[in-house]
């Protein structure tokens, strides 16, 4: 779970721990079969899930982007998801789904969906501006 919008909430699960999520692209991974309770911090909040079947090796992450270019890499399946600013995206999947050849660099916006499969794909920013803080982006891989 990754907060995109709001003040926050807090999640209470049935094993007795919390996790306070605050500041956009905070994140808490926990099974989804426990029971969960969730409290808003100060009115409603927008949240990405992830979920994944427990026969599949899934691992996800917010991976921060400075001024440099980022590689990330895939096995098998990939899904990139940009949580507050514009990027570029390029590289060497085979599989880029509707994002066409990824020979050629593509636009993702703020909340758009990338997936991937069995390769490197580039991240970087549009903005040049180097005192701008690091964009961040939701990465999950996916494999049998």
């Amino acid at each position: 779970m990754v907060l995109l919008r709001g003040a926050g909430l807090t999640l209470k699960f049935g094993n007795g721990e919390q996790r306070v999520l605050r500041k956009i692209g905070d994140s808490a991974a926990f099974d989804g079969a426990m029971p969960t309770q969730c409290e808003l911090l100060q009115g409603p909040c927008v949240d990405l899930n992830f979920m994944s079947s427990k026969s599949l090796r899934a691992d996800a992450r917010i991976v921060h982007l400075d001024q440099g270019p980022t590689a990330l890499s895939a096995p098998d399946s990939a899904l990139i998801f940009s949580l507050e600013a514009p990027l570029l995206l390029d590289g060497d999947a085979r599989d880029s789904g509707d994002l066409g050849d990824l020979g050629d660099a593509v636009r993702l916006e703020p909340w758009d969906l990338a997936v991937f499969s069995r390769g490197t794909v580039r991240l970087r920013r549009i903005e040049a501006d180097p005192l701008s803080a690091p964009s961040a982006v939701f990465f999950a891989t996916i494999s049998h």
